[in-house]
């Protein structure tokens, strides 16, 4: 995502907290493991106002989505431990976003907001960096700062966690961080003793890759945790669940390679391999050279993509759909073989449509996303999901109301009319579109969706 929120004066304490976590995967030298979800480190790294979150918003043209701050929000930062795919013990980290301030909305036990976040390669990437993670500032400002109490993971792999690589689109084990982050934050702000605590209501969201884990969080819950958790409804946004589907079209020799597919593609063959073991026996199987030499180890990084570029480690092409042909980053042969491939068992095997939800569900995009495909996921996980789910479409007023829809479509326009219009305007929305455009338009759906359910008592 592209869209900044600067907060002026935020200090958050991020590097002094890392510092002292280290980056281990157990930092425990017991023969047991600490268990899932065990507090390594949490403090309190800083706070924003609701000013500070208002002139963000406001300057960014969204506060009529987001709706002006009623809370201010405490930011801190827990560190945890949880289980890769083998089951190891592994750390990772989440932020945890607190209302703060005397509106009732803001005080007493709220609802907890797990939210998953969308692709990054950034290996220092942070949910706690509000002023300047981008993500973390649009979820603060829907969520936190209308009353809910926000829950927000890095994943493994990223930030200090212990994991040299990321579990991407690996849905058990999305799920297992997402719940172990969620008991963690409870158990820090339990020993914290803050004034505003967690209600019993969980709503689950996430963006994009974030849409999946959200997906397949509230999915494992259902299932393994009933107990422990009840998932009041959740909200996953322009996600792939239909991930064989997906991949069926991007991989065929007649299909569409959707835009940022040589991002997406190792960090994917990475995580089915190091899970499953047989997506491949050398990475020449899969990679053409030079990038079969580093692509298994590239992501995440904090090497910016065009210095990759220029290293000769991806593509030169900054619309990251060079996946094959001359110059590709996957061998031909890769793509011949795709249709019996393990790789394609794994997608099948985390692909989301096998369930029907307890809960209910709303999912939210934009029907002319060119990096996840709508129509392939969206309709797909509705028909297959059942009653329990309401698919929102951005481009269709009828879908998600004519106020949405032209908002939406007005940002469109001042999207392309900024680029000059024509050609070059068409092709600024396409860019913008999954990152930028539809992120705010669609929290603001999920959240007006979580307030009703909410309301009428789940």
């Amino acid at each position: 995502m592209n869209r900044q929120f600067p907060l002026a004066g935020l200090a958050l304490a991020a590097s002094v907290l890392l510092t002292a976590c280290g980056g281990g995967s157990d930092p425990s030298t017991d023969d047991a493991p600490p268990a899932r979800g065990t507090v390594v480190l949490g403090q309190l790294g800083g706070s924003a106002t609701t000013a500070q979150i208002d002139a963000g918003t406001s300057s960014k043209g969204i506060q009529t989505l987001t709706g002006a701050a009623k809370c201010g929000v405490d930011v801190h930062y827990v560190y945890y431990m949880t289980r890769d795919p083998n089951g190891n013990p592994a750390t990772a980290s989440t932020a945890v976003l607190l209302p703060s301030g005397t509106d009732a909305s803001c005080t007493g036990n709220r609802p907890v907001v797990l939210y998953a976040h969308g692709t990054t390669t950034t290996k220092s990437f942070n949910m706690a960096q509000v002023t300047t993670n981008t993500e973390a500032s649009l979820v603060m400002a829907f969520y936190a700062a209308q009353g809910f109490i926000v829950v927000a993971p890095n994943y493994l792999g990223y930030d200090r966690s212990g994991l040299n690589y990321t579990p991407y689109l690996n849905a058990e084990s999305s799920a297992v961080d997402m719940v172990d982050g969620l008991r963690a934050a409870k158990s820090y702000l339990a020993s914290a003793a803050t004034t505003t605590q967690p209600s019993s209501k969980l709503l689950i969201a996430g963006y994009s890759q974030g849409g999946h884990v959200a997906m397949a969080t509230h999915k494992v819950i259902e299932r393994d945790y009933a107990s422990e958790f009840t998932v009041s409804a959740s909200g996953p946004m322009s996600g792939p669940y239909n991930l064989v589907g997906f991949g069926d079209i991007i991989v065929s020799p007649s299909g569409q390679v959707n835009a940022g597919a040589t991002l997406f593609l190792p960090l994917m063959l990475t995580s089915y391999q190091k899970a499953y073991g047989n997506i491949y026996s050398a990475t020449t199987d899969v990679y053409q050279s030079p990038y079969a030499a580093t692509a298994e180890t590239l992501f995440p990084t904090d090497t910016p993509l065009a210095d990759l570029m220029t290293a000769g480690k991806l593509p030169a092409d900054t619309t990251f759909t060079k996946l094959f042909g001359t110059g590709g980053l996957l061998t031909d042969s890769f793509r011949a073989g795709y249709a019996t491939s393990n790789f394609r068992k794994a997608l099948q095997t985390n692909t989301l449509l096998n369930w029907v939800p307890k809960h209910p569900v709303a999912l939210c995009g934009g029907a002319n996303d060119p990096t996840v495909f709508y129509t392939v996921n969206t309709p797909a996980a509705k028909a297959a999901l059942g009653s329990a789910v309401t698919a929102y479409n951005l481009e269709d007023a009828t879908s998600v109301g004519a106020t949405v829809n032209g908002g939406f479509k007005q940002a469109q326009a001042a999207t392309s009319t900024a680029a000059g219009g024509g050609t070059a305007g068409a092709a600024a929305v396409q860019a913008a579109y999954h990152g930028t455009l539809v992120p705010p338009f669609c929290n603001a759906v999920v959240r007006g969706y979580f307030q009703r359910v909410l309301a009428a008592g789940g």
